[in-house]
């Protein structure tokens, strides 16, 4: 097992990640948030049926009283309906500040019942629990929380550190080929932005292989970075990679179009090419993008028309006084922030297909 510490300035998280590692340490963790031994597991309803009764179990066995609650699975239950739910179940079983919140599942179920945890009762203690590779790698780590609007994703939220982020990759084991897949958005985007050791292993092994290895090492990252920067306002910016295109893919779809690691794989070869046309990026980036995303099964095209990625764009939380910035690779392994006009990166949007969608 291997133990990281996530420091800032006024809070500390723990996080520990290997294999077969929860039914061991989930009872010490719940035991040291928890006054009387209680506790709240929420999930959705398809991690549900995997892994909260074998979680209940665990905390039983310890002598800990776990309340599961699960709402509908998907990015469509990321929403302010979502989290009043929970806010109602916390408050009818009766729970207090001494009571902490698990968040059992992937990423959607990680930023909601971070949300909620952060809010209640101005802010309870959490742990989170990741179930996909996606939550992992990312957004487990870090303490990024929200909710999605109908105009925006993640527009409503908050920076709350949970006590502690279990990383269990025997969890891993019964995801579906397609979330997997999913995942490996986020894992190549810290290889192009920080690693290109950790690209180069993408590219030359088999991923099943060195996959302890490769959560590792992207939770290291995302460790270091945010330390330095907790509040995205800098150097915390560089995660973004990828992201500004790809939530604007997300949201042409209404959330339950295309998955997020899709996504945002679209949106790094977007990225990649706006960079090579403003002269930032090398060109030789983009083949090489291309085929690592190839290679575990990343869609690289841009489903919808330019003008309804500008008009998500223009609604962009991250837009301020007409200017965002825009996360650009150097070459892989070297990611810089790019400050860019609005009117200048929609005009750039044609760039970023090769052929455009009428």
């Amino acid at each position: 097992m291997t133990e990281l510490i996530l420091k800032t300035d006024t809070t500390k998280s723990r996080l520990y990640l290997g294999t077969n590692i929860l039914d061991d340490l989930l009872p010490k963790l719940c035991k040291s948030l928890s006054h009387d031994n209680k506790v709240a597991v929420i999930t959705d309803n398809t991690v549900q049926s995997l892994y909260a009764e074998r979680v209940s179990e665990i905390l039983q066995n310890a002598g800990i009283t776990s309340f599961v609650y699960s709402f509908h699975a998907g990015e469509s239950s990321k929403t302010l309906a979502t989290v009043e739910k929970i806010y109602e179940f916390l408050a009818q079983s009766g729970f207090s500040r001494t009571h902490p919140v698990i968040a059992l599942g992937g990423g959607v179920v990680g930023d909601t019942v971070g949300f909620a945890s952060a809010t209640f009762l101005r802010g309870v203690r959490s742990i989170q629990i990741p179930t996909t590779l996606l939550a992992q790698v990312d957004s487990s780590v870090g303490g990024k929380c929200g909710v999605d609007l109908s105009c925006g994703k993640n527009l409503v939220g908050a920076f709350n550190q949970p006590d502690y982020v279990l990383i269990d990759t025997s969890l891993l084991s019964t995801l579906p080929s397609d979330v997997f897949t999913d995942g490996m958005g986020e894992v190549v985007k810290y290889g192009c932005i920080v690693d290109e050791n950790l690209f180069c292993d993408l590219e030359n092994k088999p991923i099943r292989e060195i996959l302890p290895d490769v959560i590792i090492r992207c939770v290291s990252h995302k460790r270091d970075i945010v330390e330095q920067d907790e509040h995205d306002t800098g150097l915390r910016m560089l995660l973004n990679f990828g992201h500004t295109i790809g939530h604007a893919i997300e949201t042409c779809g209404n959330y339950n179009t295309y998955s997020h690691g899709q996504c945002v794989s679209r949106g790094m070869v977007a990225a990649v090419r706006i960079g090579i046309k403003l002269g930032i990026t090398t060109p030789e980036t983009l083949p090489r993008l291309q085929a690592v995303l190839a290679k575990y099964g990343l869609q690289t095209d841009i489903p919808y028309p330019t003008q309804c990625i500008a008009d998500v764009l223009a609604k962009d939380k991250k837009v301020l006084s007409g200017k965002l910035n825009f996360i650009l690779l150097e070459h892989i392994g070297k990611a810089v922030i790019h400050p860019i006009g609005l009117n200048d990166l929609i005009a750039l949007l044609p760039t970023i297909n090769e052929t455009e969608v009428s």
